[in-house]
């Protein structure tokens, strides 16, 4: 600046103001570049992953097209396999539990309507760890093996229908004292489950659009893709799908979801997930299907699951079925009604929960005439 007036000051007037002019319209292009430079200097690059969610490319369906998935699906109505069996209790998730069991060997029988009879054994030694069936109305369940303890080998019978979450709540109020670790390993895996937890999900109902009403959606998920790399663009996608809601019409003119299906978009349409409702709109199953392939070895049966995975809220478990050989599986034979109806051939202590039920609704029902007369006193 001191060069600049010593300039200015043997310079006549208007060479003055054009030198003026020069300097300042140089100036501001000068600054600002010296000015990045100090940035770049002064500031370190950001780390941060500003990386985006791959959206996918999605394909399209029209509601005739998903409907006829479904259809595709009820084809199947028998069906005899092996499977892997994995089973996750989260009974005591409050506890900060989550009981993992490893695969158990499974042999299924389903048939239509509602009925399996499914078989659990420990691989290699082939153990039968528990036998249930279930005829469509009731279920009967053998547990076979518990641990050791022999405290929870048990023939137990009911209602599919029936609501036991009292039961559930009872044992939920037992005190629970000494070695949690002892207690899980006690519990056996297999108390809670159903066989006719497993029918929907395996024997698709089909379509019925004389008593439902159907309507599509579509939606995008936030997904984890396990097949690439951490560092891939493609690790984070947004993954399209359809959402095709089979809706039921109550007696007072309302609408509640008795279905939900989900169909993946991506590269071809894909029936990858089934949600089935309560009457209270709460969710019974959460079934969802893994990579597609062919059962049997008859060429009739393409593009079908070959791992189903079911959740039931409720009831705190999960479990997923693996086809074992997918090319021997028995698809459409007719089974004998008594298949699915297990007889207690192993004179386990019998546990009727109907009479548990009424028994408790009978303790229920006197405690409260109790209370209410000694108030009345």
């Amino acid at each position: 600046m001191r060069v600049f007036l010593r300039q200015q000051a043997f310079l006549p007037e208007h060479q003055k103001q054009m030198f003026r002019r020069n300097f300042f319209r140089q100036s501001s292009i000068i600054l600002p570049l010296l000015f990045v430079l100090f940035l770049s200097g002064c500031i370190k690059p950001s780390t941060k992953d500003n990386s985006r969610p791959t959206l996918l490319k999605v394909e399209n369906a029209s509601p005739a097209e998903l409907l006829e998935q479904v259809n595709r699906f009820a084809r199947v109505n028998s069906m005899r396999a092996k499977m892997d069996l994995k089973f996750e209790d989260n009974s005591y998730a409050e506890l900060g539990i989550a009981e993992k069991y490893k695969t158990a060997d499974g042999e299924v029988v389903v048939q239509r309507p509602g009925k399996i009879l499914l078989k659990v054994s420990v691989p290699i030694i082939k153990t039968d760890v528990a036998q249930m069936t279930s005829d469509g109305e009731k279920f009967r369940v053998a547990v076979l093996e518990d641990g050791g303890s022999g405290k929870y080998k048990k023939f137990v019978s009911g209602t599919n229908n029936a609501d036991y979450s009292s039961l559930q709540a009872e044992v939920n109020r037992m005190d629970f004292e000494g070695n949690v670790k002892q207690l899980k390993q006690n519990v056996n895996a297999f108390s809670n489950l159903r066989p006719q937890h497993f029918t929907d999900a395996m024997l698709m109902r089909p379509v019925d659009a004389a008593n439902f009403s159907y309507s599509q959606s579509t939606i995008q998920q936030k997904e984890e893709n396990p097949d690439t790399g951490k560092k891939s663009p493609l690790r984070t996608v947004f993954r399209g799908y359809y959402l095709l809601d089979e809706l039921r019409k109550n007696p007072d003119g309302s609408l509640t979801v008795s279905r939900r299906f989900w169909f993946d978009r991506v590269g071809t349409i894909r029936l990858a997930r089934q949600q089935i409702f309560d009457e209270k709109g709460e969710i019974e199953s959460d079934i969802t299907y893994g990579k597609a392939g062919n059962l049997t070895d008859t060429g009739e049966y393409t593009n079908l699951p070959l791992r189903i995975e079911v959740t039931r809220p409720k009831e705190k478990y999960k479990m997923s079925l693996t086809y074992q050989s997918p090319e021997s599986v028995s698809i459409g034979k007719t089974y004998d009604a008594e298949v699915f109806v297990l007889e207690n051939r192993w004179n386990l202590e019998e546990v009727d929960l109907d009479k548990k039920l009424l028994e408790n609704g009978n303790r229920k029902s006197q405690a409260t005439k109790q209370v209410t007369e000694a108030n009345n006193k």
